[in-house]
């Protein structure tokens, strides 16, 4: 007979009853026989969460109701319910409302795991972080690169993008457009966004701008290069950047000269920057990249100063929205807008695919960044830009937000605990906000100390399956070996056995 919760693991095929009266389901076959005692919800997570991976419940697929598998596997609701909210958790499931609860992504199949001392590296992974770290290339390679774990920085829960939300709005657009609304549009973007935006900003930010001051962009990628084109044919040769940095930005600023400014535990060094004699600065002021740290007051009076005196500040308002233990801190825009170019963008709030950013210029250089825009596209796609300004204005982007800071929190502690149990050497940087974190490693004279390059390390990370950034990718000068971490798309048991992974390859 099929045993139920508490009955004898031994069951007898003459005494068998009918598939439906003993713990089993039609969905999957679910035997709760084959459960462990007092661990029926780990037991369901982890076959559906198999089932996922295999393809016998496919992206798109729904899951019972509570209500009914619970039924089915004479448990109580609570079991399935929780089986539920675990796999939620990872990402790879959703709730739908009246939808129910669906697939909507699947987890890496995992791989046995090996010993270091006889992992094989890969030629792509070995070729991939031996190569120059400018290469232009090197992010799409990376991306590229096959892993089961992916924590790979700046990226959000793409698991989470409010379907939903964005049809229902995409559909009351759409219904409401004229034939000349699917002409060309002006090229700094439709206004219903630039307004949304303009109320973003003022809300979230504390940005005060009009409409006219907001330029739509493909992202804060295409409002960086428009704005080297424009500072170059105004005589600006040199745009000073954090030490360490984002690679990403040097490589979009590569036609000026990017000399590095340090970055201590108060943001950047503004006396190294007046010793650079760079006209511009690139900065990451609410959440710095890499490192983490919000720019302190008396710095951000004194890089007043030094705007005052004639130089241009390049706000990257980069993870300003994502934080978890410290209040938020204005945008360096809103204290002084005629020295500012302010760019920001929905990557790290909503996904990357959709292209969509702001820029914010000076009056000075405003028509000149209009005229690169119109040159470069003729304007930003139109509808995603509509749908857009109806989330934001409806109020369904700030529960996102909400909804996100919740799951990016969950996987930012996970990521700390699994630092702690594997690499209890390493240092934890930026981990208050933001969607990574960055370790570094105690100094080579210390005993147990890391002491190869940080790329050797991610490079065998890859091979096993792990994908990270080397810390040293984000440096000009040299550093101690670290990795920069992303949790943030990745479920906790991923990150989990990620962070294990690093940890026997350092030990």
């Amino acid at each position: 007979m099929n045993r139920s919760i508490g009955s004898p693991p031994h069951r007898s095929k003459a005494a068998a009853r009918p598939v439906r009266e003993g713990g089993v389901s039609d969905f999957l076959q679910l035997d709760t026989g084959d459960a462990p005692r007092g661990g029926l919800a780990d037991w369901l997570a982890g076959e559906i969460r198999d089932a996922i991976a295999d393809g016998r419940l496919p992206a798109g697929g729904r899951l019972p109701a509570t209500r009914t598998l619970a039924a089915d596997l004479r448990v109580s609701r609570g079991v399935v319910t929780e089986a539920y909210r675990r796999l939620t958790e990872d990402g790879h499931v959703a709730g739908r409302g009246r939808g129910g609860t669906v697939v909507v992504a699947v987890p890496h199949a995992p791989t046995p795991a090996r010993e270091a001392s006889t992992r094989p590296r890969t030629a792509a992974g070995e070729d991939l972080f031996a190569g120059p770290s400018d290469d232009l290339g090197v992010f799409d390679a990376i991306r590229a690169a096959p892993a089961r774990i992916d924590l790979s920085p700046g990226l959000p829960d793409l698991a989470a993008f409010p379907r939903a939300a964005w049809l229902r709005a995409e559909r009351s657009v759409l219904a409401g457009l004229t034939p000349p609304d699917f002409g060309y549009g002006d090229p700094r973007g439709t206004p219903a966004l630039r307004t949304a935006v303009a109320h973003w900003l003022s809300r979230n930010r504390g940005i005060r701008a009009d409409p006219d001051d907001v330029m739509i962009v493909n992202g804060t990628a295409q409002a960086l290069r428009l704005l080297v084109d424009v500072l170059h044919a105004d005589g600006v040769r040199e745009v000073a950047v954090e030490e360490p940095g984002s690679l990403g930005v040097r490589q979009h600023l590569r036609p000026l000269g990017t000399p590095p400014v340090p970055v201590d535990g108060h943001g950047v060094r503004v006396d190294a920057l007046r010793a650079t004699g760079a006209r511009a600065v690139l900065l990451t002021p609410a959440h710095q990249f890499p490192t983490g740290v919000v720019l302190g007051g008396e710095r951000r009076r004194e890089l007043m100063e030094w705007a005052r005196d004639g130089g241009l500040v390049i706000e990257d308002d980069y993870d300003a929205e994502h934080r978890y233990d410290r209040p938020a801190v204005p945008a360096l825009r809103a204290l002084l807008p005629e020295h500012v170019c302010y760019a920001g963008s929905v990557s790290k709030l909503l996904a990357p695919a959709l292209r969509l950013g702001w820029l914010l210029a000076p009056l000075a250089y405003r028509d000149a960044l209009l005229d690169a825009k119109r040159l470069t596209d003729l304007g930003t796609a139109a509808l995603p830009q509509l749908v857009l300004a109806r989330l934001m204005e409806s109020g369904d982007l700030e529960r996102h937000l909400r909804l996100i800071r919740r799951h990016h929190r969950r996987r930012r502690d996970a990521m700390i605990a699994a630092i702690r149990t594997h690499l209890p050497g390493a240092v934890v940087h930026g981990a208050a906000a933001g969607l990574h974190l960055t370790i570094t490693f105690r100094e080579t004279s210390r005993k147990g100390a890391y002491e190869a390059p940080d790329t050797d390390l991610a490079a065998a990370a890859l091979a096993e399956g792990v994908k990270v950034h080397p810390l040293s990718w984000h440096t000009q000068l040299p550093h101690p070996p670290g990795l920069v971490l992303g949790y943030a798309a990745s479920g906790t048991a991923e990150i989990a056995e990620g962070a294990g992974v690093l940890g026997r390859l350092v030990r």
